[in-house]
Order: structure tokens, then sequence, then C-alpha cells
């Protein structure tokens, strides 16, 4: 271990100490011979200080363990509801860096002198962060922008933490049978993939771009332009966005905001986010949009994303039907479908619990989801269930949105316009068109199968004359009336098999079940005939 690891570690440890994780952490190679249920360490984790402590010592540690708490703080189903609040209240701030600093990081990324890239370029910042700051500038063409610069160094800081954390998860993960079930390393794994997302500025580049396109034909919606030309990793020039912050519109009084409108398109854009396009906002916070002229609604900081791929994105549709229409056991095999629950979980006990949330928040006329997803987490997490960090993320855009249009519109009814684009993704699973494209993609696949089919038959009849395979049945197959039985039956059934994908006009179900009684044939063959 070199020597900037130990000094760090050793800051780590300190930290660790200071506010007494040391407890709970426990079990190191040191103190191994501790009993399980330490009163000091179960002490601890009664004390309701718990999350203000945590939030105060990730604040102290810096940057990466100031991400790392606000990725947690996006995880109730993992560090529970009291203490993913108070990580939301980590500041993510920092000292900022000089001007002459941000000149030669703007200079070396662009490769070029900062006064011939811009006509004007703000010395003051306009924000500042522990990753990076933010100037305002006008491009030599005119255009105002706002140029976002990552610090210097940034990156080796984070790795060299990094490095630490998967060392602590993976030491606490084998010594302490209590944090097993979090899986701490894979956490860390997530954290490791999140965090250097956002440190690559061209990450966000591209998330602006694509979303852009996704509503390119939506003049209600903006995106901010980006400058490819002055980007880089380090290096972020965009559009500068000039508009009125949501508190400002819920407060005001004045006919220039139709709220009404505001609130609609706000949630409606957000589902187009997650259930058409399965590429969403992974934090929209009212900080992260603002209201331009024309009641326009800009999506800003777009750093974080999340992203569905087809099947997760009708599954999910199918999530939200069920669970709006309070189908329990049509949700517990949907989530079973999913792998989100194990097929072994105690689903009478889980069946139950259901109903108690669904009585308790649809008794009365619902019109949001507010509080409800966060009871289903809670529920999830006294499971045990580590669920996809895509559907957290979802879950917790889905209720920032969703008290968005609230506080812009308190008539608004968020499930009335969920339910029919939920609908209508959970159907497109079934039509004409999806089938044919699921066919296209299995071409290749049938054809190779088609393809084994007689090498496979060749290998498997040789092994058979070779008696070097051998099946077995739960009936028994050594009498000629129960063999000729069964190969009758694969005939027959296979024969009246008219659905599914179809190869040389034939189900490939069928095909499947007329190999199985050649099969079985030979082996009848060479049991009674050929013996």
């Amino acid at each position: 271990m070199d020597k900037e690891t130990k000094e760090r570690l050793g800051e780590i440890r300190a930290a660790v100490k200071k506010y007494g994780f040391d407890k709970i952490l426990g079990q190191t190679a040191k103190n191994k011979i501790r009993g399980k249920d330490d009163a000091a360490a179960n002490e601890l984790l009664l004390d309701d200080e718990i999350p203000v402590k945590l939030r105060l010592m990730l604040q102290e540690l810096g940057t990466t363990f100031i991400k790392f708490g606000q990725l947690l703080s996006t995880r109730p189903d993992i560090v529970g509801e009291r203490i993913a609040e108070e990580l939301a209240n980590l500041q993510d701030d920092n000292p900022a860096i000089t001007y002459e600093q941000v000149k030669a990081i703007v200079e070396r990324e662009l490769n070029g002198n900062i006064d011939e890239l811009f006509e004007e370029f703000k010395h003051d910042h306009l924000a500042t962060a522990s990753i990076g700051q933010v100037h305002e500038a006008r491009l030599i063409t005119g255009e105002r922008v706002a140029v976002k610069i990552q610090k210097e160094g940034i990156t080796d800081k984070i790795d060299l933490d990094i490095r630490i954390l998967k060392y602590i998860a993976n030491r606490t993960d084998k010594l302490n049978a209590n944090l097993r079930k979090l899986n701490l390393p894979g956490i860390m794994d997530e954290f490791d993939r999140s965090i250097h997302k956002e440190i690559d500025y061209n990450n966000e580049f591209m998330n602006m771009q694509r979303i852009e396109m996704n509503f390119v034909e939506n003049p209600a919606i903006h995106i901010p332009a980006t400058y490819a030309k002055y980007c880089s990793s380090k290096v972020l020039t965009m559009e500068f966005i000039e508009g009125t912050k949501l508190n400002d519109v819920y407060e005001s009084t004045s006919d220039k905001f139709d709220k009404k409108l505001l609130a609609k398109n706000v949630l409606d854009s957000y589902l187009q986010q997650l259930f058409i396009d399965g590429f969403f906002h992974g934090d929209p916070h009212p900080g992260n949009v603002m209201i331009l002229e024309d009641n326009v609604v800009c999506y800003l900081d777009l750093g974080m994303m999340g992203f569905f791929d087809e099947k997760f994105k009708h599954d999910l549709s199918e999530v939200i039907l069920l669970f709006m229409d309070q189908d329990v056991d049509g949700l517990i095999n949907q989530l079973m479908y999913m792998d989100i629950l194990d097929y072994d979980i105690d689903t009478s006990s889980l069946r139950r619990d259901l109903n108690d949330l669904f009585g308790r928040y649809f008794g009365v006329q619902l019109n949001r989801f507010d509080g409800v997803l966060e009871a289903l987490l809670s529920l999830m997490q006294e499971y045990g269930v580590i669920l996809p960090n895509e559907v957290v993320t979802m879950a917790r855009g889905l209720s920032m949105i969703e008290a968005i249009a609230h506080n812009l519109d308190p008539e608004i009814d968020v499930f009335a316009s969920i339910k029919p684009v939920a609908k209508q993704i959970a159907k497109q699973r079934l039509s004409p068109k999806q089938m044919l494209k699921g066919k296209k993609s299995n071409l290749i696949l049938y054809e190779h199968m088609l393809q084994s089919l007689p090498k496979l038959l060749t290998r498997t009849i040789h092994k058979i004359d070779n008696e070097e395979l051998q099946f077995r049945f739960e009936v028994d197959i050594t009498d000629k009336v129960t063999i000729v039985a069964l190969i009758s039956a694969l005939i027959i059934g296979s024969s009246v098999v008219s659905f599914g994908p179809m190869v040389f006009d034939m189900p490939l179900i069928s095909l499947i079940g007329y190999i199985i009684a050649i099969i079985l044939s030979i082996i009848g063959l060479k049991r009674f005939v050929l013996k």
C-alpha cells in the first residue's frame, strides 16, 4: 500500500471512529471475537442522530463521499427513509478555483487561447461545486453560453477513494454477516460506474443531445443547446438559460404563467421519458427545472439519466397497471417474472402486507402517488428485496415530478395521466408490429438452430448407440406399451400445435416435439427390437 493510500485510509478511519460508525462496521480482524449482538453497536443503530452523524461524516470526508451519500439518498430501499431524507441534504460545494486555473484547464482541453475561443469569458463564477464550477461566457459567433469546468485533480482523488471504499465494502461483506445482505460490493460497483459517468462531461453532452432529439417536435419542452466544438471530457459548453425558478412560479399570481398547463406539460414530458423514450432525467428536483417564456419547461443538469430497454419498459408498464388496479397476485407474479422477487419469498405474508398497503392508500379517492411509492419501497426493504437501481431512480424521479405538478396545479390527477400511457405501452407487446419485430430479431437464432439440428441428431443417435446417453423419466419406459404411448402423445400433441414461431411453415414447438419422438423411437428400437 503506497503512502498516499495509507494517509487517506487513516483519515477515513479517524472520521468513522469520530462519529461512532466503527461499532456498526465492527467485526474487523482485531475485534472479530466480539459477539454478533454487541450492545454498543445495537445502541448506536437505535440512535436518532444516526442520519445526521452519517451526513456530517460524509461531508467531512469530501467529494467522493458526498457523491456516495447522494447516491444512497436515492436508495431508501437500502438505507431506509430517515437516512435517505437526511442524505438528500448533503451540500456538494467546495472552494472555487481561480480564474487562472479555469483558463489553464479550458485552454488545455479546447486546445486554444481562451481569448480566441470566446468573445467574452467572465472571471467570476456563477456556481461552484466539489467537482466543477460554472462561468458565463460568449462565443465568437455571439451566443451567450454557460461553461462548466471540472476542477483539476478531481479524477485522481475520486479513484483513490473508490479503491478504499471498495476495500472497506469487501472487508465488511466478509466479516459482518448483518450487513452482508446489503451487498455492499455491488453498491460500490454501481457507485463507481455512476460517479465516473458524472465526471466525464462527454457523457452529459451525449445525454443532452439525445433528450433534445426526443423532444425536438415538442415546443413546450426545451433542452439547452450544446456546442460540440467547445466541449470535452472536462469542459461542457451549453446555451445560457434565463428563466424563472419553480419556487417563484409557485408563488406568482401573475397571468404570465399558466400553472395548469405547466403542470400538465411537466407530467406528460416525464411520462414520455419513462414509458415512450425509456431515457429519463434521474434527478428532476425543482432546481433542475426552469420555466421560460411562453410557459416552456426547460430541463437542466442532465448528467444523471436513467435508461430502460424495450423489455423492461413493457414489464414496468405492466407493474404500474397492476399496482393501480390493486391486483396483488398479479403484481407479485409480475415482480417474480422480472426477477425482482425470488420464488422462495413468503408470498402469503407479502400478499397480506400489500393488501394492507393498498387499503391504507387506496381507501379514499387517490389522484397521486405521494406516499404510496415510498411505502412500497419500505415494504420491499422489509423483505430484503434490493430493487434495480433504475426502478428506484424512476420512483424517486416520478415523486419529484408529481410534487412539481401538484404544486402548480393541486387538482391534477396523476393517476389519470399515467394509466393510459402505461396501457398503451403494455398493449404494444401484443401488437403485430412488435411481434414481427421479435420474429426478425430471432430469425438468425432459428436459422442457426435448424443448421445445427442434423449434427445434433447424429451426435445424439451415436451416443445412444454407444450407451453414452441415458434418459430418466418419472414413468417406466422399460415397458413397450409405455414408450409407444409417449411417442404417440408427442406426435399427436406436436401435430395440433398452431402457435409460436414458425420454422418451415411448422411451429418450432412442434418441431421440437417431433425430434424428441424420433429420439424415443430410436431408444425403443434399440431396447426392444435390436437388442
